[in-house]
């Protein structure tokens, strides 16, 4: 029992999603097939990126990096649930609790400024189409990508620093698929209401500002399409921001139930299915979303497909 480092437990137990057998056996192969296509799915949208110039342009320097972000967002949560499935008892150190629920932070709050980067890049590429090389500079980029990455060790710092400061000292069984905050905060003996508010006002203030950010860029761009008079032109410019809105729409809306609405208002079983949407389904349906929906994703996937049946 460690007392000098604030815990006397040593590791957490991970009951997962269910402890029915069956459903254990069905929900590995599942969610197995779920992650395989989720990197498989996000490392063939970075490598399409990279190798199509035609898509060497801001809005997909950030999509390769949502990519990134999802596939480091999904590897941090499903792996360990998928083990749950086989194991009949999953137990997690203290400090592998603290680097699951770190990593996942990191990613989650990246993918909220990087969501609000493309809409900027939107707002920009449809209400001032000729200034868009000059704010959209490589250099603007790079800060823009900075950015996101640093919020996100920032919010886990906020995340894990609570996590530190709790003491336990009774159960160790975490009703969840992973070391998420709320779930850790119910088995802490003290110090639970600042826990419990600190990461929700982290949590929601980046929340609000990325969301923000987003509205108030689509609400210009809506205004500025609006004001088009050909209605090609209405539908192209409609049509580079649908991919976009659908992933903020399900990322924004499972994300803001779990971390910012009141505790009160949502059932432990509920938490669960709404944490696996974001974490596990979201990751999956990104690359799908941008690809089925994007026509210079699809023409770039086409020419690399002819470019590579050729040199066989």
């Amino acid at each position: 029992m460690e007392v000098g480092n604030h815990t006397m437990v040593t590791e957490f137990i991970i009951l997962g999603l269910t402890e029915n057998p069956s459903l254990r056996s069905v929900f590995s192969v599942v969610f197995l097939g779920i992650y395989i296509a989720t990197i498989l799915g996000n490392v063939s949208i970075i490598v399409l990126i990279q190798s199509s110039p035609q898509l060497h342009t801001p809005m997909y320097l950030f999509l390769s990096h949502l990519a990134f972000v999802d596939i480091g967002y999904s590897s941090s949560v499903t792996p360990v649930m998928v083990v749950s499935f086989l194991k009949e008892k999953l137990t997690m150190p203290v400090a592998g609790c603290i680097a699951q629920l770190g990593c996942d932070v990191v990613f989650g709050t990246a993918e909220c400024f990087l969501l609000a980067a493309m809409a900027y890049d939107r707002y920009v590429a449809v209400c001032f189409p000729l200034l868009y090389s000059t704010h959209m500079s490589p250099r603007v980029c790079i800060l823009l990508l900075v950015a996101s990455y640093l919020g996100g060790c920032a919010n886990a710092a906020s995340f894990t620093g609570c996590l530190l400061s709790l003491t336990f000292c009774g159960p160790n069984k975490i009703d969840h698929f992973f070391c998420d905050l709320p779930p850790l905060v119910e088995l802490s003996c003290t110090h639970r209401y600042a826990a419990e508010r600190s990461p929700a006002v982290s949590a929601g203030s980046i929340i609000v500002l990325t969301l923000c950010a987003i509205i108030f860029s689509y609400l210009y761009i809506v205004h500025s399409i609006l004001g088009m008079h050909s209605a090609e032109g209405r539908h192209k410019a409609f049509s580079t921001c649908t991919s976009h809105l659908t992933a903020v729409t399900l990322f924004y809306g499972t994300v803001t139930f779990v971390y910012v609405l009141p505790k009160s208002s949502h059932a432990a079983d509920h938490i669960k299915v709404v944490s696996l949407f974001y974490t596990v389904v979201v990751p999956v349906l990104n690359p799908l979303i941008y690809s089925l929906r994007n026509k210079e994703v699809k023409e770039a996937m086409r020419k690399l497909m002819v470019r590579t049946h050729q040199s066989f």
